[in-house]
């Protein structure tokens, strides 16, 4: 299995919308309730596409019951994070060391062998990663405690993202089609941090309630982006090495940055450019290995 352009840009392209839903729960008021809408939404889109494409087969489901165990523990472990800490600190984090893992793990679980080439295409991608997501915390003062809790949940949720990953992508192989698969994962991802989000809302369930009804129209669009971006990734784990496809999907921190800047009005600097000229060679690296 190797990476060819149409593969890669396909890759990119679901990175971008991954950095889309991302953005849209940056923007939003209260991250936790942004972030179980958009992903308790996704059942919207997936009973059609279950009925569509057909349910998996049985091989398949005990890796998606996993995954969906899994990403109960990656919402609340993301929400701890943004709790602790801001988005520009937690996001890269997470993102930028898990591709390393999922090639560990990868090599255990999945027999995933990379070449040099290729590992030093997933180191150099993931040092760009975290040079453009952390350039804009650097050197912000305060916060040494609730800084150390996040980066306490943000390495955590690394190890989550690795888990679920390597898992997906077994499970996808299993089952054979991507796309009832990625079906089948949303038909329940979300529903249970939804459930906890709302319990913990207590007296103010009816506000959170009110707030999500608000957000939803605008939700919606960030549902599809997180349906589509890893339905992508999981049709590009049956072509292509798990971790390979985990490396250059985190480039959604390069898109996060570019949206800031040109939509946000944050400031991009010579470091986040550095970084983003780490992370084209680290594409290109991997592109070739």
């Amino acid at each position: 299995m190797t990476l060819g352009i149409p593969l890669v840009l396909a890759i990119l392209f679901a990175a971008l919308l991954h950095a889309g839903w991302n953005a849209l729960i940056k923007s939003g008021g209260d991250k936790s309730l942004d972030t179980a809408l958009v992903h308790s939404l996704g059942v919207l889109f997936a009973i059609p596409a279950a009925i569509w494409f057909g349910l998996p087969v049985a091989a398949a489901w005990p890796y998606i019951v996993a995954s969906w165990t899994i990403h109960v523990a990656y919402y609340i472990a993301l929400a701890g994070a943004y709790r602790h800490g801001d988005l520009g600190l937690t996001y890269p984090i997470m993102r930028g060391t898990a591709p390393m893992l999922v090639a560990l793990v990868g090599a255990i679980f999945v027999g995933e062998r990379l070449s040099g080439q290729a590992w030093t295409g997933v180191c150099i991608l993931s040092a760009g990663v975290l040079m453009v997501g952390l350039a804009r915390v650097a050197g912000t003062p305060g916060g040494g405690q609730h800084r150390g809790k996040a980066l306490g949940f943000a390495l955590a949720n690394a190890c989550i993202i690795a888990a679920y990953t390597v898992i997906d992508g077994m499970g996808v192989r299993a089952s054979g089609d991507a796309f009832s698969y990625a079906a089948a994962i949303f038909l329940f991802d979300g529903l249970p941090y939804t459930a906890l989000v709302l319990w913990q809302a207590g007296p103010r369930r009816r506000e959170a309630l009110g707030y999500m009804r608000r957000r939803a129209p605008l939700a919606i669009g960030g549902t599809a982006a997180s349906l589509g971006s890893y339905s992508i990734a999981l049709w590009a784990m049956t072509h292509a090495p798990v971790a390979l496809v985990a490396a250059l999907r985190e480039t959604s921190v390069i898109f996060a940055a570019l949206i800031g800047t040109l939509l946000l009005g944050e400031r991009f600097g010579w470091v986040r450019a550095a970084g983003t000229g780490l992370v084209v060679v680290g594409v290109a690296t991997l592109r070739f290995s």
